[in-house]
């Protein structure tokens, strides 16, 4: 085990490194010149030389993206002299906009976000898991119709959509809802909750749909096997043989498809941020498009790449205890 640990992580920071490799050549190389995004168009070319030294802009690519991945590690220092800047690491540079450290940006959004991503999850999942179990237990019924229906609606919908109908619905026509806002847990646990029911249900709606028809497919699947005809003719009780025999080999799937969509919305969900005002990575990601800055757009790529490359490995993992043919597989 601790050697497959081993070749998963060695692979998956192999991956990351081709992942900075293609986003350097891409914001940096491919785009416009830093140096005049950031002097300005009514800039002196005596000025843009200046700063092409200063940000190292001037050295061959490799140097340049040598440095980069070393600033991660260790940090680095823009310029030399008085006039030198030091970014601690984590160092993704500075952003051309406000000067700020990309670091510090994503890591002062990210609360926001793993808010947000955390309560969908915990939504989608129980949503999910019980709808697609009780659409395959009833089969055919109402139930199962209605369940389904409702399902394709929330996998056609999209989130802006969604989102936009909730907000005049809740906030305009009920006001039972505040307009949603970053408010933190310890400064009002109400208005916290109230502030995010709405992202968090509107997140839900369209995984939870995924997530109902991949349970039910597969419950289906499994209470056609023999070891199914085993447990009812042991005189098991329906509920232990649902849960216990029919419900647990169909999450396997479930796991993969969580571990992707979760370490995603860490990255940044962002048009729901967006559509709501929440100041999140999504949010930090959009305005940063708009505005073409590139150090903060290449930061929230690699954030998101790492949640995604990672949750893959903790899923790789997980397998080894949900399905023992894998365990016997890795040693």
């Amino acid at each position: 085990m601790v050697l497959y640990l081993i070749r998963r992580t060695g692979l998956a920071l192999g991956i990351l490194t081709l992942i900075s490799l293609f986003t350097y050549v891409i914001f940096f190389v491919l785009s416009p010149d830093p140096a005049v995004l950031i002097c300005g168009k009514t800039c002196t070319p005596e000025r843009i030389d200046m700063i092409r030294g200063q940000l190292g802009l001037d050295q061959p690519f490799w140097v340049q993206y040598w440095e980069f991945i070393r600033g991660i590690f260790v940090g680095r220092t823009y310029g030399t002299g008085p006039g030198a800047i030091e970014c601690a690491a984590p160092c993704l540079g500075f952003s051309f906009q406000t000067n700020e450290s990309v670091t510090e940006m994503m890591i002062s959004r990210l609360p926001v976000t793993a808010t947000v991503a955390i309560g969908a999850a915990v939504l989608w999942l129980l949503a999910g898991i019980c709808g697609g179990l009780l659409s395959a237990v009833k089969q055919g019924t109402w139930w199962d119709k209605s369940a389904m229906m409702v399902a394709l609606a929330g996998i056609s919908l999209p989130n802006y959509f969604v989102a936009l109908i909730l907000q005049y619905v809740l906030v305009v026509q009920l006001q039972i809802l505040p307009f949603p806002s970053a408010v933190a847990f310890g400064d009002d646990p109400v208005l916290w909750f109230q502030s995010y029911l709405m992202p968090w249900m509107v997140l839900a709606f369209g995984y939870a749909s995924m997530y109902a028809r991949l349970v039910r497919a597969n419950v289906l699947d499994t209470l056609d096997e023999n070891f199914m005809r085993t447990a009812r003719a042991k005189g098991l009780s329906t509920p232990l043989i649902l849960t216990r025999h029919a419900l647990r080999p169909s999450l396997t799937p479930v796991v993969t498809l969580f571990g992707m969509d979760f370490a995603g919305l860490l990255g940044g969900a962002l048009i729901t941020e967006t559509v709501f005002g929440l100041n999140g990575v999504g949010k930090l990601a959009a305005d940063s498009i708009a505005k073409n800055d590139q150090p903060v757009i290449m930061g929230v790529t690699l954030l998101a790449a790492f949640f995604v490359v990672f949750g893959n490995v903790i899923v790789d993992v997980l397998y080894t205890y949900l399905d023992p043919r894998v365990r016997v597989k890795t040693r």
